[in-house]
């Protein structure tokens, strides 16, 4: 079950407890900045999980109750059940309406910072994607041309309906990503070439075959684009190590490419920024 918006979760539990992690010392499964709200008998978010997590969870049920601590500090080591090695400090404190706009504005410039993904078609492979891409660091958007394709999708993702789905390639934000997975292959060709004639996005793909492809090449030969075009698009999405089409595993496959897509860029501009001798 997908963890519900966090204004969702405020709005249903205002009595709640935030937890943050504030100090994050040698290995540790979150950052310092990490957080996550505690009710009764719900948590929203995570702080890493294990034992760890556990005690932070009833330190915060106690403070409901009338007890608790406001800091803990717990190193993760075997006198926990927990071998990380590191060392965490804790801060637990009631939400108030204040501390809940704070975390919402929070998560809304984080929102910002995030990847674009946008995915044209939400047939059963882009419904699973977006399932998928929900919790991770993407902002995700659907567009789609049938109204009832665009139900049932998770509450963090955006929705278009539109009856010119190519149009909103130019949308994208420079450095982000077009996925293209709709119910019409010459739908999906002119997304394609429209996503393929910007050279700013980080990612454009296909869901398809081999054949698919080539068939994509010959149409882009009689439209008289630019040989430049087809080495940057993905096709078929997902790879080819694992043959499975089922659309859950197609949407697991997808999403690990795009973070080793983000990794690997983010490994390069880490490089940029190192200073030569």
């Amino acid at each position: 079950m997908l963890q519900p918006a966090l204004p969702t979760f405020i709005a249903a539990h205002p009595r709640s407890i935030l937890v943050e992690l504030r100090e994050a010392k040698g290995s540790t499964p979150r950052e310092a900045g990490t957080f996550m709200l505690v009710a009764t008998k719900v948590i929203w978010g995570t702080i890493g999980g294990g034992q760890f997590e556990y005690m932070a969870i009833d330190n915060a049920r106690a403070m409901l109750a009338g007890g608790g601590e406001a800091v803990m500090d717990i190193p993760l080591g075997p006198e926990i059940g927990q071998c990380c090695g590191g060392h965490t400090r804790l801060a637990f404190q009631p939400l108030t309406p204040e501390l809940a706009e704070t975390l919402e504005r929070r998560l809304r410039d984080e929102e910002h910072e995030r990847p674009t993904v946008t995915l044209f078609g939400s047939g059963h492979v882009g419904q699973a994607l977006a399932r998928a891409l929900a919790p991770l660091p993407f902002a995700v958007s659907v567009i789609e041309t049938r109204a009832e394709a665009l139900e049932d999708l998770p509450d963090d993702v955006e929705k278009h309906l539109t009856a010119m789905p190519e149009a909103f390639v130019d949308k994208i934000p420079a450095g982000g990503v077009a996925i293209i997975l709709t119910h019409d292959h010459a739908l999906d060709f002119l997304i394609a070439q429209r996503a393929l004639a910007r050279t700013d996005l980080a990612y454009v793909g296909m869901i398809g075959s081999r054949t698919k492809r080539a068939t994509f090449a010959n149409w882009l030969k009689r439209e008289g684009c630019g040989d430049d075009m087809l080495p940057r698009l993905v096709l078929p999405i997902g790879g080819t190590t694992v043959r499975d089409k089922r659309p859950a595993v197609i949407a697991a496959l997808v999403a690990a490419e795009l973070l080793q897509t983000y990794a690997a860029r983010q490994a390069q501009a880490s490089k940029r920024q190192i200073p030569t001798a």
